[in-house]
Protein backbone atom coordinates (compact mmCIF):
# COMPACT_ATOMS: atom_id res chain seq x y z
CA UNK A 1 0.00 0.00 0.00
CA UNK A 2 1.24 3.10 -0.96
CA UNK A 3 2.18 5.89 1.49
CA UNK A 4 -0.35 8.31 2.15
CA UNK A 5 0.93 11.92 0.51
CA UNK A 6 0.92 14.05 3.85
CA UNK A 7 1.08 13.07 7.19
CA UNK A 8 -2.05 11.48 9.26
CA UNK A 9 -0.96 14.09 11.89
CA UNK A 10 0.32 17.60 12.38
CA UNK A 11 0.76 19.45 15.56
CA UNK A 12 -1.70 22.02 14.39
CA UNK A 13 -4.71 19.44 13.58
CA UNK A 14 -3.72 17.96 16.75
CA UNK A 15 -4.37 21.62 18.25
CA UNK A 16 -6.97 22.37 16.23
CA UNK A 17 -9.50 19.24 17.45
CA UNK A 18 -8.56 19.74 21.09
CA UNK A 19 -9.45 23.25 21.10
CA UNK A 20 -12.44 22.30 19.38
CA UNK A 21 -13.44 19.20 22.20
CA UNK A 22 -11.89 21.86 24.97
CA UNK A 23 -14.93 24.06 23.33
CA UNK A 24 -17.71 21.97 23.32
CA UNK A 25 -17.51 19.92 26.42
CA UNK A 26 -14.63 21.46 28.49
CA UNK A 27 -11.33 20.89 29.85
CA UNK A 28 -12.46 17.93 31.67
CA UNK A 29 -13.36 16.14 28.30
CA UNK A 30 -9.76 16.20 27.05
CA UNK A 31 -8.06 13.19 27.25
CA UNK A 32 -5.38 11.32 25.05
CA UNK A 33 -7.68 8.88 24.04
CA UNK A 34 -10.51 10.83 23.26
CA UNK A 35 -8.24 13.28 21.56
CA UNK A 36 -6.98 10.21 19.10
CA UNK A 37 -10.78 8.58 18.80
CA UNK A 38 -11.85 11.70 17.34
CA UNK A 39 -8.54 12.38 15.09
CA UNK A 40 -9.09 8.61 14.17
CA UNK A 41 -5.64 7.25 15.21
CA UNK A 42 -4.11 5.43 17.94
CA UNK A 43 -3.44 7.04 21.52
CA UNK A 44 0.58 6.79 21.36
CA UNK A 45 0.74 8.66 18.02
CA UNK A 46 -0.11 11.80 19.54
CA UNK A 47 2.88 11.86 21.69
CA UNK A 48 5.14 12.12 18.99
CA UNK A 49 4.05 15.85 18.67
CA UNK A 50 3.37 16.63 22.66
CA UNK A 51 5.30 14.69 25.76
CA UNK A 52 2.73 15.60 27.91
CA UNK A 53 -1.08 16.71 28.04
CA UNK A 54 0.47 19.38 29.84
CA UNK A 55 2.41 20.31 26.74
CA UNK A 56 -0.59 20.09 24.60
CA UNK A 57 -2.66 22.22 26.87
CA UNK A 58 0.12 25.06 26.68
CA UNK A 59 -0.22 24.85 22.78
CA UNK A 60 -3.75 24.98 22.37
CA UNK A 61 -3.78 28.00 24.66
CA UNK A 62 -1.13 29.76 23.13
CA UNK A 63 -2.79 29.18 19.23
CA UNK A 64 -6.20 31.21 21.09
CA UNK A 65 -3.25 34.01 22.17
CA UNK A 66 -1.95 34.42 18.20
CA UNK A 67 -5.58 35.13 17.28
CA UNK A 68 -5.16 38.15 20.09
CA UNK A 69 -4.63 41.53 17.36
CA UNK A 70 -1.75 43.49 19.35
CA UNK A 71 -0.69 45.69 16.25
CA UNK A 72 -3.44 48.49 18.19
CA UNK A 73 -0.10 48.40 20.92
CA UNK A 74 2.16 49.99 18.33
CA UNK A 75 -0.23 52.08 15.96
CA UNK A 76 -1.78 54.11 18.43
CA UNK A 77 -1.37 57.04 21.38
CA UNK A 78 -1.21 54.16 24.48
CA UNK A 79 -5.06 54.73 25.75
CA UNK A 80 -6.46 54.01 22.72
CA UNK A 81 -4.28 51.58 21.72
CA UNK A 82 -4.71 49.48 25.11
CA UNK A 83 -8.26 49.61 24.69
CA UNK A 84 -8.41 48.40 21.21
CA UNK A 85 -6.23 45.59 22.06
CA UNK A 86 -7.93 44.50 25.58
CA UNK A 87 -11.24 44.61 23.34
CA UNK A 88 -9.67 42.28 21.11
CA UNK A 89 -7.88 40.47 24.27
CA UNK A 90 -11.16 40.00 25.83
CA UNK A 91 -13.36 39.06 22.43
CA UNK A 92 -10.56 36.22 21.79
CA UNK A 93 -10.66 34.28 25.34
CA UNK A 94 -14.35 34.48 25.41
CA UNK A 95 -15.12 32.83 22.43
CA UNK A 96 -12.98 29.71 24.24
CA UNK A 97 -14.41 30.15 27.83
CA UNK A 98 -13.25 26.79 29.14
CA UNK A 99 -9.34 27.73 28.17
CA UNK A 100 -9.57 31.01 30.03
CA UNK A 101 -7.97 28.99 33.02
CA UNK A 102 -4.97 27.80 31.13
CA UNK A 103 -4.99 31.06 29.22
CA UNK A 104 -4.68 33.13 32.36
CA UNK A 105 -1.72 31.48 34.06
CA UNK A 106 0.41 33.63 32.40
CA UNK A 107 2.89 33.01 29.20
CA UNK A 108 5.43 30.48 30.53
CA UNK A 109 7.18 29.57 27.88
CA UNK A 110 4.39 30.39 25.17
CA UNK A 111 5.88 32.03 22.00
CA UNK A 112 3.08 33.93 21.04
CA UNK A 113 1.92 34.87 24.87
CA UNK A 114 5.70 36.00 25.83
CA UNK A 115 5.22 38.08 22.51
CA UNK A 116 2.27 39.72 23.21
CA UNK A 117 3.56 40.53 27.20
CA UNK A 118 6.73 42.31 25.33
CA UNK A 119 4.41 43.95 22.94
CA UNK A 120 2.66 44.96 25.84
CA UNK A 121 5.26 46.00 28.29
CA UNK A 122 7.34 48.03 25.35
CA UNK A 123 4.77 50.01 24.17
CA UNK A 124 3.80 51.39 27.58
CA UNK A 125 7.29 52.51 28.68
CA UNK A 126 7.89 53.96 24.77
CA UNK A 127 4.70 55.90 25.65
CA UNK A 128 6.11 57.24 29.04
CA UNK A 129 5.32 54.79 31.74
CA UNK A 130 8.40 53.58 33.82
CA UNK A 131 9.18 49.83 33.20
CA UNK A 132 7.48 49.26 37.06
CA UNK A 133 3.89 50.87 36.43
CA UNK A 134 4.36 49.01 33.03
CA UNK A 135 4.43 46.10 34.65
CA UNK A 136 1.78 46.31 36.98
CA UNK A 137 -0.80 47.84 34.09
CA UNK A 138 0.41 44.59 32.28
CA UNK A 139 -0.83 42.89 35.10
CA UNK A 140 -3.46 44.75 35.87
CA UNK A 141 -4.97 44.37 31.82
CA UNK A 142 -4.56 40.70 32.01
CA UNK A 143 -6.37 40.16 35.39
CA UNK A 144 -9.41 42.31 33.79
CA UNK A 145 -9.85 40.73 30.74
CA UNK A 146 -9.33 36.97 31.76
CA UNK A 147 -11.64 37.82 34.76
CA UNK A 148 -14.31 39.58 32.13
CA UNK A 149 -13.91 36.53 29.81
CA UNK A 150 -14.31 33.31 33.11
CA UNK A 151 -17.80 33.56 33.17
CA UNK A 152 -21.14 35.46 31.93
CA UNK A 153 -22.15 38.13 35.12
CA UNK A 154 -25.87 37.75 33.60
CA UNK A 155 -26.00 34.16 32.98
CA UNK A 156 -25.43 33.76 36.68
CA UNK A 157 -29.30 35.09 37.38
CA UNK A 158 -32.35 32.81 36.94
CA UNK A 159 -34.70 33.77 34.80
CA UNK A 160 -37.81 33.02 37.30
CA UNK A 161 -39.03 36.55 39.21
CA UNK A 162 -40.25 34.48 42.14
CA UNK A 163 -36.97 33.57 43.35
CA UNK A 164 -36.30 37.66 43.35
CA UNK A 165 -39.96 39.31 45.10
CA UNK A 166 -39.89 39.65 47.53
CA UNK A 167 -37.14 38.87 49.15
CA UNK A 168 -34.56 40.61 47.03
CA UNK A 169 -36.30 43.82 46.37
CA UNK A 170 -33.38 45.23 44.84
CA UNK A 171 -33.06 42.35 42.01
CA UNK A 172 -36.94 42.57 40.62
CA UNK A 173 -35.55 42.52 37.28
CA UNK A 174 -33.01 40.21 37.94
CA UNK A 175 -34.74 37.48 36.14
CA UNK A 176 -34.64 39.12 32.92
CA UNK A 177 -30.86 39.70 32.91
CA UNK A 178 -30.03 35.89 31.36
CA UNK A 179 -32.26 37.63 28.49
CA UNK A 180 -30.02 40.52 27.92
CA UNK A 181 -26.71 38.42 28.23
CA UNK A 182 -24.48 39.89 25.52
CA UNK A 183 -25.63 43.41 26.32
CA UNK A 184 -25.06 43.31 29.87
CA UNK A 185 -21.79 41.47 29.50
CA UNK A 186 -20.17 43.50 27.10
CA UNK A 187 -21.25 46.68 28.59
CA UNK A 188 -19.92 45.92 32.03
CA UNK A 189 -16.68 45.20 30.00
CA UNK A 190 -16.36 48.33 28.61
CA UNK A 191 -17.71 50.36 31.09
CA UNK A 192 -15.09 48.79 33.38
CA UNK A 193 -12.69 49.47 30.64
CA UNK A 194 -13.58 52.85 30.03
CA UNK A 195 -12.82 53.11 33.68
CA UNK A 196 -10.03 51.58 34.01
CA UNK A 197 -8.03 54.23 31.32
CA UNK A 198 -9.54 56.82 32.44
CA UNK A 199 -7.54 56.17 35.97
CA UNK A 200 -4.61 55.67 34.41
CA UNK A 201 -4.65 58.97 32.10
CA UNK A 202 -4.71 60.48 35.63
CA UNK A 203 -2.03 58.52 37.13
CA UNK A 204 0.22 59.29 33.93
CA UNK A 205 -0.70 62.67 34.20
CA UNK A 206 0.67 62.85 37.82
CA UNK A 207 4.16 61.08 37.08
CA UNK A 208 6.78 63.18 37.46
CA UNK A 209 8.52 64.61 34.26
CA UNK A 210 11.02 62.28 32.91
Amino acid sequence: MARPRSPLLSREKIIAEALTLIDAEGLAALSTRRLATELGVSGPSLYNHFATKDDLLEAVADSVIAEVDIEPLTAHAWPRALRNWAFSYHDTLAAHPHLVPVAAQGPGRRPHALKMADTVHGALVEAGWPPREATRIGALMRYFVTGSALASFAAGFIPDPRLYDPEYPHLLQAHRLAEHRRSVDEGAFETGLDALIAGLELRFAALPPR
